[in-house]
């Protein structure tokens, strides 16, 4: 069992680093990781003729393996599928971000941007994500937020859900999308398989052009946020608010028919019929 760790939030995050030596039990650990934060990069894998990506070696105490790339995380997970690091992964394991990635959050995040790409590698994907104290917006934390922070609850909860799966692998791929209270594990009151809820435990409310000085026609976006938001106990940030682990197993995109669009596809229609 080849296992690949990634995230958003860089080589350097503590998340990755705990996250990755509970993983050791389980298969052989390889890191490959964005050289610096990537948070809110989606799936993104960046404009690659423009970027021109490097990989450099990294050192993770207790990993035998670990790599630093200049781009997103999904892109990490992009070049390990096609041979990069070697031997093919088995499953990718993306976290631990620091702020719950819940509600609208998984569209931007680069932690489910990682396991969605998995995903479409036919690899199997595990999201893990832990709540902040505090100031937690749009399912990122930052640098204050942090101080305190139970990463070894996250990396127990995430092990322990590994250890099964890879006991029994289901026959095609999945995306778990893991979210776990910013507790200790002895205070969480269980696990609840989680809907997919609407709003993040606190979002952005407003951005606002400030004209910059000196330069004509330039700005700075100013961004506000909202207050904390009391969310439904039967979506996965109402669950982890309440102190349970929310699972959410993510579907793939697919086609959805619609009946009222028909003036639309009528405009589509008297076009292509006129050529």
């Amino acid at each position: 069992m080849r296992i690949l760790l990634t995230n958003d939030d860089g080589i350097d995050s503590v998340g990755l680093h705990v996250l990755a030596r509970a993983m050791r039990p389980f298969g052989e650990v390889v890191i490959v990781a964005p050289d610096r934060e990537f948070s809110g990069a989606g799936a993104a894998l960046g404009a690659l003729h423009l970027i021109q990506p490097e990989v450099h070696r990294a050192h993770v105490e207790g990993i035998d393996e670990a790599w630093a790339v200049t781009g997103p995380p999904a892109l990490c997970v992009m070049f390990s599928r096609l041979g990069a690091f070697g031997a093919p992964f088995d499953l990718v394991v993306s976290g631990i971000n620091p702020g719950a990635n819940v509600g609208r959050s998984v569209y931007h995040s680069g932690t489910v941007g990682a396991a969605l790409t998995a995903r479409n590698g036919l690899i199997s994907g595990i999201a893990v994500s832990q709540a902040v104290t505090g100031f937690g917006v749009e399912g990122q934390g930052w640098d204050e937020m942090l101080v305190g922070q139970k990463w070894e609850t996250a990396a127990s909860v995430a092990a322990a859900f590994v250890e099964g799966l890879v006991a029994n692998m289901p026959t095609t791929p999945i995306v778990a999308n893991i979210n776990v209270p910013n507790t200790e594990l002895s205070e969480i009151k269980g696990w609840k398989s989680a809907r997919l809820g609407h709003e993040p435990p606190r979002r952005m409310s407003t951005a606002n052009l400030e004209p910059k000085e000196g330069h004509e026609g330039s700005f700075y976006v100013r961004m506000a946020w909202g207050d904390a938001a009391e969310l439904p106990t039967d979506t996965d940030g109402g669950m982890v608010a309440d102190g349970y682990v929310a699972v959410s197993y993510l579907s793939s995109i697919v086609n959805s028919e619609r009946d009222d669009v028909d003036a639309a596809e009528s405009a589509m229609t008297r076009l292509i019929a006129g050529k």
